[in-house]
Parts: structure tokens; sequence; C-alpha cells
């Protein structure tokens, strides 16, 4: 597959990527998926419903039925013109690439921050990229989630198409679709059990192993059980330590018991900042923990990022 690269440096140079502020995946919190179609979007983008949320992701795929597809859209468009800045990061899911083009078009499209791409894997990134316009300097979360992503080596390929591609800064996170991987094995979770009880753990593990070395961060799938908190906030412990962050919600009530867990305890703080302080020993015990900053440095810097959007649990 022909890859197009896409020259970044352009687009900045003539002063459009206004939305390509420093970002980091620490930053989205528990990202929100919240249908387009919905009769309350605009009060939803514009921060007028009282949801404590860092990022919104307004969908077009599959939170949607085709047939409401239209409105949905004529929706987007209307908000787009009159959405004004808020404390929310938001972003589009486009249903497919052609979907994509239209919203490129749209009058306001600089006002979001990006788009989450769906189903992309390597037969299907060089779709994306022929409608891709980089003008406003735009986000991209791609969506790991095809057969695809089951295959270590077609996994490592997608990671150097991206990098031949030329999106490497125009990637903020690969994000994980849990349940659509589920869905192509035929297995649900049971009540009671993570995602990390499935045939998905050791997916996740080669992709943490594939992505991270090379740069890119990794998001956690969502929880589908509203009503058990408890294995939900067990969850959002186990991907933190296989290192991915901004979880998918798929309702408000998520929000709090995932970002609670984000928070970084005081012991992980201190340490994070020992092995960070200039004059660190090479060796040194902290906490009756070994510490070593040649090799624990990148965690480190991670968890004091954590600490300044989620602060330290008391």
């Amino acid at each position: 597959m022909s890859v197009i690269p896409v020259d970044f440096r352009a687009a900045h140079a003539h002063g459009y990527a206004a939305s390509a502020r420093p970002l980091s995946v620490t930053q989205l919190g528990a990202s929100l998926y919240v249908p387009a179609s919905r009769l309350d979007l605009a009060q939803i983008a514009q921060g007028q419903k009282p949801l404590s949320v860092r990022s919104l992701i307004f969908c077009t795929e599959d939170a949607l039925h085709e047939r409401d597809l239209e409105s949905a859209l004529r929706r987007l468009a209307a908000l787009l013109p009159e959405l004004e800045t808020g404390s929310a990061l938001r972003f589009i899911r486009p249903r497919n690439p052609a979907v994509l083009r239209r919203l490129l078009r749209m009058e306001g499209i600089q006002k979001i921050q990006g788009f989450v791409l769906p189903k992309v894997g390597p037969r299907s990134l060089g779709d994306w990229l022929r409608v891709w316009d980089d003008r406003y300097g735009h986000w991209l979360m791609p969506v790991l989630e095809t057969p695809e992503t089951f295959d270590r080596r077609q996994m490592e390929v997608l990671r150097d198409e991206l990098e031949d591609s030329g999106l490497r800064e125009r990637v903020l996170c690969l994000r994980i679709g849990g349940n659509d991987l589920l869905n192509l094995l035929g297995v649900r979770r049971a009540r009671g059990a993570t995602v990390y009880d499935t045939p998905l753990r050791s997916v996740i593990a080669d992709l943490v192993c594939i992505f991270h070395p090379a740069g890119y961060a990794l998001s956690a799938p969502v929880f589908e059980r509203l009503d058990m908190p408890e294995v939900l906030a067990r969850e959002v412990e186990a991907d933190l330590q296989h290192g991915l962050l901004s979880k998918t919600a798929i309702h408000p009530t998520q929000i709090p018991i995932i970002e609670a867990r984000y928070r970084v305890s005081q012991e992980d703080y201190e340490m994070a900042s020992a092995v960070l302080c200039p004059d660190a020993a090479a060796v040194f015990k902290l906490c009756g923990t070994f510490c070593e900053p040649a090799t624990h440095q990148r965690w480190a810097t991670g968890i004091l990022e954590r600490a300044q959007v989620f602060g330290v649990a008391g």
C-alpha cells in the first residue's frame, strides 16, 4: 500500500495549526463518548451540562444507526461555527473516510482538537490519508479494532506506516477498541471480569511492546458495565500497570471512578521527584525501593505529569 506523506511544516508556516497546541494523552483523562445525534449535543459541547469531563468524543460511527448519520452531521455543521472555547477538549469520530472529508470542509472545524479514526489498520490507513487535510493541525487518535490487531506482525507494519506517513507528530495516542476486538472473538466479558481476564490481555501487552518504545501512547478500552464501579476501578489499576491512560468512558458516572485512580500515590510522587532531581545519585534507596534515574526516568516523568493533572492522593 502506498502511503501519502503529509507536510506538517508547510501548514504550520501558514499559521493554520491553531488546534495543535502542546497536548499530551494525560490531559484527556477519561474521554467521554457522546453520540453526535443527541438532541442536547450543543449543550454538552458548549459545557452547559453539569459534566465534569476533560475530553469529549462526538461519535458518528458505532454509536449511531446509519439512518441517523445525516441528522448527526447536520447537528455538527450547525454546532461548529458557534463552538466557544471551553475547558473540555473536543474530538469527532467520523464514521468513515468519506465522512471525515465532509467534516474537514465544515465551517468551524478548526475549533475542535482533532479526530478519532475508527478501525485503522495497515490496509485502511491509506484510505484515511487520501482525504486527510492538516491545514488546522488537528490531532489524530487512530483506533486499533480490526482483525489485524491480533497479528503482531501487522501491528508492526502499521507502526512503520505511521512513521513513513509523517503522522507521528499528529498522533496523540492510539485507542484500543476493546469491545470491537472481543466481538471479533465472539466473546463478551463476564460480570465481575476485567478486560485483562479475557484473551485481550495478551493483545494489549503486545500493543504496548510494539508502540510504546516507538513513542506512541495507548489509551485503555471501555468498561461496559455501569453497575460495577469496584471492577472498573480494578481494571483502571491494571490499565496503569500496562502503561495505558485516557480510558474511554461511556457514561459520566464512570469518569470520577477512572480519574480517581489516575491520582498519584504520595510514595510514587516522592520517588519520581527524587529520580528526576538534577543531583540525584546514580543509584539510591527510597521508600524501601531501589531507584536508578537512568532506568526509571520515563516512568518518573509520567508520574509527575499525572500528578500535575490529577493530583496526589492524600
